[in-house]
């Protein structure tokens, strides 16, 4: 913009020499100007990069009355660029102000949170209406249905004052000591939504608190006419105040000044307004998601675990990541990641409904292609615009087997014992809502000391960086750690991975679980396949009374060979194929027993003439745990009876 000679720019205010800023020491309560005389000029503050008014954020687009002068036409005709000058030249004019508010509010709604917001009020405002800008907001900021809490708190939330690197948040300590409780006539003020200068009646105590932050601007005597205090009302409530001041050398505000403090205001409230309830719901958000993460991972044998969840960034809405880690029959463990595609409280809610499905579909212990059929045909049941990826994978600490199936998901990170990384190849079926693909497992051996490593995309990805990129250097970051200690501990290895993050670009939340393989002894296990004949009860017995004995559990044996008879007998009873008894030994004495029948035993009342009907009465009364797990091939009973402390596996035999 061309240099220009001390003039008024809108609403008699001083727009300055092209590069000038207002001065920051502002003596408030100075005496008035005379309007009619031209303010004396002004030094320019250093590091002036910018002029003395709201930088236009676009020349005057076409369709505006401004048209290209021919030859004959007016000086005052010019081309928008023109007519901009000439305008901030004008002392006050109308279209001086509009011009002023067009840049201004586009300006301000550029924000898009709480903070830019009131960066951009300030900038718009400074110096071209102001001199210096305080932002109070109430506290807490309303949201939702609930009422303002009472009385009326404001709590000072920024200051800006002469250069725009001035344009700052409050000092630091400023938001815990300056809060003002607002009552009578100020507050009867604030709550009628209309700016008020400092001098009107009954609020002087009130504008020496507001002001008192601002070491530079004395709050007496009176700053009068040259201090506007406009409430930041929103759609239905108070929010907040913004109070604008100028300094000595300008000329006073005017009433016409009080109808553009009010469309600052109005749009900055506004601003606030969504800014406070866009918060409030990503907390919402972010509560429903954490509550249906695992509050704690279980303690099975054979498998260490160990997990983090990230939230988004900030200027993102939370997302709909998951893990989970299921309990399975057999000491087993399903092992499950996932992402909701988007990011919304829509989001989160649907992966607590898929996280649900998966929980009900791993009680049937089905194969990992099967769980993730049924929960494509749920997604589709929910909508088809909800898609995720989800990997389930299940480890059998006895066989020291994986088996996994992928929908779409990142493949998972294997950290062998002796320290190399590898990226697992899982066939990569279609996301989850997609429907009608099929997916398929993969089994493969899981050595005992490996660590296996199950995330989500925000991990490996982010604005810089592609996934595959990412997916690479987790694999050198687990490395490296192994590196450094052998087997490194899981927490230790988390918060390894973690440090791939960039915080600066990163967009999407991060689930993340790590398993260790310990494996199961073979010596603590003892497994049979029994006929179901009727001398198979006392097959059982015998052989179960050999493997105590070998264990060193001789205490136990009366106790368990009942138990194990009840529950085989009940088993011969229903069976058409050989049925499945195993023992496992560790802090607990587990026995399973399998068939091929669907039918769970449940608990009756045995009637006086009934032969049978108190067996499950037995064993619940003689075992510490016991219960019944029907899978894809029949049924699962089992019990489990506490091992007495002498008698438990030392360190060499502990799984």
């Amino acid at each position: 913009m061309d240099p220009r000679t001390p003039d008024q720019g809108p609403g008699g205010l001083s727009a300055g020499t092209g590069g000038r800023r207002a001065p920051q020491d502002l003596a408030v309560g100075a005496a008035p100007v005379d309007p009619g005389a031209a303010p004396p000029p002004r030094p320019p503050s250093p590091g002036s990069g910018r002029p003395d008014s709201v930088p236009p954020e676009d020349p005057d687009p076409p369709g505006r009355g401004t048209t290209r002068p021919g030859p004959g036409q007016a000086a005052a005709e010019r081309p928008a660029e023109g007519v901009r000058d000439e305008a901030e030249r004008a002392p006050g004019t109308s279209t001086d102000r509009l011009r002023y508010l067009e840049a201004a509010t586009r300006r301000i709604a550029r924000g898009i949170d709480l903070d830019e917001t009131l960066r951009e009020l300030c900038r718009a405002a400074i110096p071209t209406f102001a001199d210096a800008v305080l932002v109070h907001l109430r506290e807490p900021l309303p949201t939702g249905e609930r009422p303002p809490a009472e009385p009326l708190v404001l709590r000072l939330h920024s200051i800006a004052q002469g250069p725009e690197d001035s344009v700052t948040a409050a000092p630091p300590g400023a938001a815990d000591f300056v809060q003002l409780t607002v009552t009578g006539r100020f507050a009867e003020l604030l709550l009628t939504g209309r700016p008020v200068f400092g001098d009107a009646p009954e609020i002087a105590p009130a504008v020496t608190e507001l002001l008192d932050p601002v070491a530079s601007i004395p709050a007496s005597p009176s700053p009068g006419r040259r201090l506007i205090i406009a409430p930041l009302y929103g759609r239905r409530r108070l929010m907040g105040t913004v109070a604008l001041l100028r300094g000595a050398e300008r000329i006073a505000f005017t009433g016409d000044d009080l109808l553009v403090a009010s469309q600052l205001a109005t749009h900055t409230a506004f601003g606030v307004d969504k800014a406070a309830l866009h918060g409030h719901e990503a907390s919402l958000a972010d509560a429903l998601q954490l509550t249906m993460l695992p509050s704690s991972l279980p303690e099975t044998t054979g498998v260490r675990l160990a997990s983090r969840y990230l939230p988004a960034a900030e200027t993102s809405q939370v997302g709909g990541d998951w893990y989970d880690a299921i309990p399975l029959p057999g000491n087993r463990v399903a092992l499950v990641v996932g992402d909701v595609m988007g990011h919304s409280m829509t989001s989160a809610a649907i992966m607590g409904q898929l996280r649900t499905t998966v929980q009900t579909l791993a009680g049937l212990d089905l194969p990992p292609e099967e769980v993730l059929h049924h929960l494509d045909e749920q997604a589709q049941r929910l909508g088809s615009e909800h898609m995720a990826t989800c990997l389930y994978a299940v480890y059998d600490p006895i066989s020291q087997r994986l088996l996994v199936a992928d929908a779409g998901h990142l493949p998972p990170v294997l950290l062998h014992p002796d320290g190399s990384g590898e990226v697992l190849r899982i066939p990569p079926g279609a996301p989850i809502g997609v429907g009608g693909v099929p997916f398929e497992s993969v089994e493969m051996p899981a050595p005992t000391g490996a660590t296996l490593l199950l995330y989500t995309d925000g991990l490996v990805e982010s604005r810089g960086r592609d996934v595959w990129t990412g997916v690479e250097l987790l694999c050198a970051r687990l490395q490296a750690a192994a590196a450094v200690v052998a087997s490194p501990p899981l927490e230790m290895l988390c918060d390894a991975v973690l440090t791939l993050l960039d915080q600066d670009a990163r967009d999407d939340d991060v689930a993340l679980l790590a398993a260790r393989f310990d494996g199961f002894p073979p010596r603590n296990v003892a497994y049979w396949y029994l006929n179901p004949e009727p001398q198979t009860a006392g097959r059982a017995r015998q052989l179960t009374r050999r493997a105590l004995h070998r264990w060193g559990l001789d205490p136990l044996l009366d106790t368990t060979e009942l138990l194990v008879s009840e529950v085989v007998t009940n088993a011969v009873r229903y069976a058409n194929r050989p049925i499945a008894l195993r023992l496992l030994r560790t802090d607990v004495l587990r026995c399973e027993v399998g068939d091929d029948s669907p039918q769970v035993p449940r608990m009756r009342r045995a009637q006086a003439g009934d032969e049978g009907g108190r067996g499950l009465f037995l064993v619940d009364r003689l075992a510490q745990r016991w219960g019944a797990t029907r899978l894809s091939t029949g049924k699962v009973v089992w019990f489990e009876q506490p091992i007495p402390e002498e008698y438990r596996p030392n360190g060499r035999d502990a799984p």
